[in-house]
């Protein structure tokens, strides 16, 4: 696939007991150096969280029907919010500097992390002998495979799922909405003012403002948001409001990452290689 093939076009938890909790955090916050902690009274997300509220209907309550992206786009954050807390790594490149997508994806620390989906795909990966991909875990995770014995992998019920995680956050609601022939949870926007955020986020990431050349010192958490939404194809969803000056802008730089050397940029010092190689396999 052509790396900016389904560029954006332009178109008018389960509870644990609060000490437990508290350790996760500051673990995570260790070994994710981008964790953003923000201000107490705002609403803290996952990757996997921010990339469906971007691609949630606000008022429907559900994604579009026409999405095929967004099921591996989830797939590819749960791996990325592993990496960024310490979990998971990329074996070593070796003397013959194997390539991203062929180097075994390393369980690092099979600590808790505190989300049920992470812990359900750290166990997997720490249960998988020998190691597989980035890209393997990706079609496992999501059911996309040929192999019927790596079924067992998938992680099901995961936009339900992860829904719920909002709904119990208060930034969405659930209700039983009839069509036809079915009736379906959806799960509509209660408080705007975290999706407001969010899509503004978005918007003025630094990565869409500086340089190309900068991007190793951008934030690794806004640069995965960014461009797992764009392999989810929920970014037009926050671009959409822009004037037509900056879409133009966003959607430029949009296109220039996505012709970097991922490769190169892995072996930065500091570098999240298990970020780097999910971009490799969304755009290969």
């Amino acid at each position: 696939m052509n790396r900016t093939e389904g560029l954006v076009q332009r178109r008018n938890v389960v509870k644990e007991n609060d000490g437990n909790r508290e350790n996760h955090d500051i673990d995570d916050k260790k070994n994710d150096k981008n964790y953003d902690d923000g201000d107490s009274k705002e609403t803290r997300l996952t990757l996997m969280e921010e990339v469906l509220l971007l691609g949630l209907k606000d008022k429907e309550g559900y994604t579009s029907f026409w999405n095929d992206c967004i099921s591996s786009g989830l797939r590819g954050c749960i791996l990325i919010e592993l990496g960024l807390r310490g979990r998971v790594e990329l074996e070593r490149a070796g003397m013959r500097r194997k390539g991203l997508l062929s180097r075994k994806v390393i369980v690092k620390s099979d600590s808790p992390t505190g989300d049920v989906l992470l812990d359900e795909a750290l166990k997997h990966m720490k249960d998988t002998d020998p190691p597989e991909t980035v890209q393997s875990w990706i079609e496992y995770l999501s059911g996309e495979t040929w192999n019927p014995m790596k079924l067992k992998y998938q992680l099901k019920n995961v936009r339900e799922r992860l829904a719920k995680n909002l709904v119990e956050k208060g930034v969405l609601t659930t209700e039983k909405q009839n069509f036809l022939l079915f009736d379906m949870t959806t799960h509509p926007l209660t408080d705007n003012v975290v999706k407001c955020r969010l899509v503004k986020k978005v918007q003025v990431l630094p990565a869409l403002r500086r340089s190309i050349i900068d991007v190793a010192h951008a934030d690794k958490r806004s640069l995965a948001l960014l461009m797992l939404a764009h392999s989810a194809d929920v970014l037009e969803n926050a671009f959409a409001p822009l004037s037509d000056e900056d879409y133009e802008l966003a959607t430029r730089r949009v296109r220039a990452l996505l012709d970097l050397d991922f490769e190169a940029e892995a072996m930065r010092p500091e570098s999240c290689e298990i970020m780097w190689a999910v971009f490799a396999a969304f755009t290969k």
